[in-house]
């Protein structure tokens, strides 16, 4: 007799809120460890191309630390679709006016770029301050070191 694998079903899966503290940590750890627990890989029952994650909500997502001259070296870019239409703005300037999308960017890159992984990335909650309206799922801390 062969043995098939153990292939999860949606009623089996279940999941979680992890709340994540982002003040004071570095930026690529951070977004590394969110895009594991988004996935799902920190779970024994881990299967690729199946949404297996928990739900993320990350606070002070504007005291993030960068190493080096990141602040001002990075440059994040995007297009409008016309001529001429690129656009650019360092990391300094992103976390000034938009710092839950330095967080989202960096996790968007760790994630699966199809159907899967934009699936996962609407489970991530980032918020520039420390409320967030999430406090009825009763998201437990995530463990970061």
């Amino acid at each position: 007799m062969n043995q098939k694998s153990y292939y999860p079903k949606a009623h089996e899966i279940s999941n979680d809120w992890y709340l994540v503290d982002a003040a004071g940590r570095n930026l690529g750890r951070l977004a590394s460890r969110i895009a594991t627990v988004l996935i799902g890989k920190h779970k024994p029952d881990y299967m690729p191309g199946v949404d297996g994650g928990d739900n993320v909500v990350v606070t002070n997502c504007e005291k993030i630390t960068v190493t080096g001259k990141k602040l001002d070296d990075k440059i994040y870019y995007r297009h409008s679709g016309y001529p001429g239409g690129i656009k650019s703005n360092t990391l300094r300037e992103m976390l000034e006016k938009t710092p839950d999308r330095v967080i989202r960017q960096a996790v968007w890159g760790m994630l699966p770029h199809n159907k899967l992984g934009r699936k996962l990335l609407k489970k991530l909650k980032v918020y520039a301050g420390e409320e967030h309206p999430h406090g009825p799922q009763n998201p437990k801390l995530l463990a970061l070191d």
